[in-house]
């Protein structure tokens, strides 16, 4: 009790000045948005401000959501210290000048381990910087800390539960601490929801940014697989893998895409996405709507139901009974290839640690599993021993890779998009949240979106719709491979057409 009562004093002492407002830490929320953190900033404001209240709302919600493993300290207050020194000219050329960002704990950040949720990786200080990190800072963000995450992006076991790992035990939906957070960017997008931060940055291989952002009631962004580089985060399958910003906001999680990228590189659609167009309607815009994930739920219908008509009255021509072709062996075969690619990429990885991480492999890490009391404590480790035993040739991996790329390309989005001459295609992101439950592992529900963008590489954008029980529902919108900053503007209009009408967020 006097823990809490020390806590709330902190957090209520502090006060930040953003956009003409005096705001106490209590009300450092979900509504603070990146642009309000910069534009104080850029008068002058100390970052050290952003980042203590950022901290103070840590400190006083962690122990219950456990969605932050590690935070603050000697590498945010060098961080702070650096950016204090710029002059106001200085500041103003920082887009994301002051805003702290929370990072998945499997991308790296000099300053902490690096652990994908693994204690075998508990002292894994690389003292490097992920590229993607090292553009942040470079855009002015403070990294904070690292967020908890599914263990290993949730592929050591098919009976795993999301958002648990043995560092950083289990994460809880913000909504509702029973019920799952998804994953596997679990900490990061509960951070966003609870308000720690306004972006918090995860990483994808299929669905590991939308589900938990659908399930959080938070905005996703998954980009067109090849924007972000890959460079020091821990791999999955380099062929699906992708990292993304999680975020309060549409602009917000555009402008932190866009400071993800290498300047320079792929320069057009980095200033359109920090630039992010504000359309006033969307007249000339046609969406299809993804049937697939229609008639599962009525309450979930009901909910895209009024998405569509709000897109309409936006002046968006939408086709209906649109679908994907079934393809039964898209699933299998997607794991065939993770399978594949996860245990090459993941040795290479841990090959290239500058410590003495370096001579671990697949089969040390099975090994070291095997002997600790904490790691198989919940659920086993049958993906990693599916991924060591399997034996597939290069030509049948090669054919394997091409056949599911085809089917979610020219055969899947990029099929359906051409066919009614669509720009994006939209649809139920998923199903609510459901109840942790460590005999049974994840229950999925429903439908979900995330596949077929996933494989094929495509930009996939999902915000809230509305709620079922309490509980967040998220659409989905999903445009073609480098038209991310189009497909972000589109979803723009809805994020503020349903402002309006609801009084939301």
């Amino acid at each position: 009790m006097i823990r809490f009562l020390f806590l709330i004093t902190k957090c209520l002492s502090l006060r930040v000045f953003l956009s003409g407002l005096l705001v106490s830490t209590n009300c450092w929320s979900q509504a603070i948005t990146s642009q309000a953190i910069t534009e104080s900033f850029k008068k002058g404001q100390s970052a050290s401000v952003f980042s203590k209240a950022a901290q103070a709302k840590i400190d006083l919600e962690n122990d219950k959501y456990r969605s932050v493993i590690v935070s603050g300290g000697e590498p945010v207050a060098a961080a702070t210290s650096e950016l204090d020194r710029l002059s106001l000219l200085e500041r103003k050329q920082l887009p994301l000048g002051g805003v702290p960002i929370l990072v998945k704990d499997n991308i790296e950040v000099s300053g902490w381990a690096t652990t994908a949720g693994s204690t075998a990786l508990a002292d894994n200080f690389t003292n490097r910087d992920a590229d993607l990190v090292k553009n942040l800072k470079q855009a002015g963000a403070i990294i904070l800390g690292k967020t908890n995450l599914s263990e290993w992006a949730n592929f050591r076991s098919r009976k795993s539960l999301s958002g648990w790992s043995g560092v950083g035990g289990q994460t809880r939906n913000a909504h509702d601490p029973l019920r799952s957070p998804c994953g596997s960017s679990s900490g990061s997008a509960v951070a966003v929801a609870r308000g720690y931060v306004p972006v918090a940055i995860g990483s994808e291989t299929d669905g590991s940014i939308v589900c938990p952002a659908s399930v959080n009631g938070v905005v996703g962004f998954k980009p067109t697989h090849g924007l972000v580089s890959g460079e020091g985060v821990i791999p999955l399958a380099p062929s699906q893998d992708t990292a993304g910003p999680i975020a309060v906001g549409v602009r917000d999680a555009a402008l932190a895409l866009g400071a993800m990228i290498k300047e320079g590189k792929n320069e057009l659609i980095r200033s359109e996405l920090m630039e992010l167009l504000e359309l006033t309607n969307l007249k000339g815009v046609s969406i299809g709507v993804l049937s697939n994930t229609i008639g599962f739920d009525k309450r979930r219908d009901n909910l895209l139901e009024n998405a569509i008509e709000l897109l309409v009255e936006k002046g968006a021509n939408v086709v209906r009974e649109n679908h994907l072709e079934s393809y039964e062996e898209l699933s299998r075969d997607e794991f065939t290839v993770l399978l594949y690619e996860f245990r090459g990429s993941l040795n290479q990885y841990l090959a290239s640690l500058p410590n003495k991480l370096n001579q671990l492999s697949l089969r040390e890490l099975i090994d070291f599993n095997k002997t600790s009391d904490l790691e198989l404590s919940l659920f086993d480790q049958s993906i990693f021993e599916m991924a060591l035993s399997q034996e597939l040739s290069v030509d049948e991996y090669k054919g394997i890779l091409q056949r599911i790329k085809r089917a979610s390309r020219e055969e899947g989005i990029d099929r359906f998009l051409d066919m009614d001459k669509l720009d994006v295609m939209i649809g139920i992101t998923m199903g609510s949240a459901w109840v942790i439950d460590e005999s049974t592992g994840d229950t999925f529900e429903g439908p979900s979106m995330s596949q077929y963008p996933a494989i094929g590489g495509h930009p996939h954008i999902t915000l809230p719709m509305g709620s079922i029980d309490g509980l967040p529902i998220g659409i989905s919108f999903v445009g073609r491979r480098m038209d991310d900053a189009r497909l972000a503007s589109i979803a723009l209009v809805f994020e503020e057409a349903r402002k309006k009408v609801t009084g939301q967020f």
